[in-house]
C-alpha cells in the first residue's frame, strides 16, 4: 500500500475545507494509503489549530474542527525520527517533514509549501501537492 507524509498544512486544510486535502484525509481514514506522521508533526498542528488566527476563523465563521484529523491520527503510524536533517535553511521546522516520511519510509511528501516542493525529491521521496497527488494516485 502506497505510504504518504501529509504537511501540516494539508491536515489543517484538510480539517476546514472540503478540497483535495480533505481528499487525501478520506483516503486515509479508508485505509486506501498509510500515512506517517511524526509527534513533532502532531505538535504543530495542534499549535497551529489553537492559534488565534484559526480561532477566530472558527468563531467567525461557524467553522467546527473536522473529526476527520482525529480519525487520520488514530489511522497513521506515528513515526519517531531517529535522524534530524538540515535540508531546508530557510524554513527549518520543515525538516521534520522530511524526517518523518524517511523514517516512515514514505514514497510521497504532499505539501503545498514551496520551501518543500521546490526539492521535488528527498531520498527517492517524491515531493508533489494534493492535486499532483490525486490526479495521478486516486483510487477510481
Amino acid at each position: 500500500m502506497l505510504r504518504v507524509t501529509l504537511d501540516t498544512n494539508i491536515l489543517i486544510s484538510g480539517s476546514f475545507w472540503t478540497g483535495d486535502s480533505f481528499k487525501i484525509l478520506e483516503l486515509i481514514d479508508q485505509k486506501q494509503i498509510i500515512c506517517t506522521i511524526s509527534k513533532d508533526i502532531i505538535a504543530e498542528y495542534d499549535k497551529t489549530v489553537n492559534s488565534d488566527e484559526i480561532i477566530e476563523k472558527i468563531e467567525n465563521k461557524s467553522l467546527i474542527l473536522s473529526k476527520v484529523i482525529q480519525k487520520v491520527i488514530s489511522n497513521s503510524e506515528i513515526i519517531e525520527p531517529k535522524n534530524k536533517f538540515n535540508i531546508i535553511k530557510d524554513n527549518p521546522s520543515d525538516n521534520r517533514i522530511l524526517e518523518c516520511a524517511k523514517e516512515g519510509k514514505s514514497e510521497f511528501i504532499i505539501t503545498n509549501d514551496n520551501h518543500l516542493l521546490k526539492l521535488k525529491e528527498f531520498e527517492e521521496i517524491r515531493i508533489i501537492t494534493p492535486k499532483e497527488f490525486l490526479k495521478r494516485f486516486a483510487p477510481s
